[in-house]
């Protein structure tokens, strides 16, 4: 009989629940035992854990967040860290590891796979959808259905106050988030990180609407994107006036006002892009992965993180997955720049 431990690590995002759901019947199917660790690597460092059980995975199909408990522990800056894990895993009498998370919990998996032989298994966690490896990770469609949905609510209000609205989305390093849903909700304009924004073009771009009589806009903004000839210290307290600029969607709007007149808003979606319940998509994808998971686990295939490809769920090592950032899909990009001003 294999023990198998399972972990949720990095940011919450709606699916965890499914993972660990699937993970639990196709583990108790195969006659395995699942131990559930803390409040990700924590647990493993705490000796936090317990016993999963089909009565306890239940119903959870559904629910936000994960039952686990989740943190942004990133031991591998901390090598006493990584060895006590090690350790105190070796010491539960687990036999393998499936490791829920995205880039930092997956490179933290591949550490102690290579360093302490740990068998890890990983599965794909990213609402940015920004892990090589996967055509999708669980949680990125339900992110997108939500942005998308906010978009729809503020064109209502940009339409009638005659605004331009700087809708700002995660997305630290990519843009699929804002990519996607700013297709999919109408913005006139999209801006990236994969594309330093050009605050000229874009102020002609609403310009050229105002002269076709469309007296408003949507502007769909990663947080991580970034304006060419500005940092987002460059409007100090006596320019912004009561107005924050620690967000790049801040920086935007301030300039847009300044270079063009136009009355300008921004709304933040921040976290609730990645609470409450998952899309029917992530949590098919999400119980896919789960059970993939498990197969691995049996058929010990370890220091690989399950994938889907052209929706077929396959496994990919771990280093390949990690290696880079999957970047924005150029043609949809272009597709985009079609309908925008």
């Amino acid at each position: 009989m294999k023990k198998i431990g399972i972990l949720t690590g990095g940011a919450d995002c709606p699916g965890l629940n499914s993972v660990i759901r699937s993970v639990v019947r196709k583990a108790v199917m195969e006659g395995f035992v699942v131990t559930g660790i803390k409040n990700g690597w924590n647990g493993l460092m705490d000796g936090d854990m317990r016993i999963l059980d089909l009565r306890m995975t239940s119903g959870i199909l559904d629910r936000g967040g994960t039952i686990l408990g989740t943190s942004r522990v990133v031991p591998p800056f901390e090598p006493e860290k990584m060895k006590i894990i090690a350790e105190n895993f070796k010491r539960s009498g687990m036999d393998a590891l499936i490791t829920v998370g995205g880039e930092d919990t997956l490179k933290v998996a591949l550490d102690l796979y290579k360093q302490y032989g740990i068998p890890v298994v990983g599965v794909p966690k990213s609402i940015d959808n920004a892990l090589s490896g996967t055509d999708y990770a669980f949680g990125f469609d339900t992110a997108v259905n939500i942005a998308t949905e906010c978009i729809d609510r503020l064109h209502t209000t940009a339409e009638s106050h005659h605004r331009i609205i700087v809708i700002e989305v995660m997305g630290r390093y990519t843009g699929w988030i804002a990519l996607e849903a700013g297709i999919a909700g109408g913005a006139n304009i999209i801006l990236v990180p994969e594309y330093p924004i050009d605050i000229d073009q874009v102020c002609q771009s609403l310009n050229e609407r105002h002269k076709r009589g469309k007296m408003f806009s949507i502007i769909v903004v990663s947080e991580g994107a970034r304006v060419k000839g500005y940092s987002l210290e460059s409007f100090g307290p006596e320019r912004r006036k009561s107005r924050r600029s620690s967000n790049v969607s801040e920086l935007i709007a301030n300039l847009i006002e300044e270079k063009t007149g136009y009355e300008t808003r921004v709304s933040v979606l921040g976290h609730i892009q990645r609470g409450g319940t998952p899309s029917a998509y992530d949590r098919i994808i999400s119980t896919r992965f789960g059970v993939r998971a498990v197969e691995l686990v049996k058929e010990n295939l370890f220091g690989k993180m399950v994938s889907l490809h052209n929706n077929k769920i396959r496994y990919v090592s771990i280093e390949d997955a990690v290696r880079k950032r999957k970047m924005i899909d150029k043609d949809l990009y272009e597709i985009s720049k079609v309908f925008s001003g």
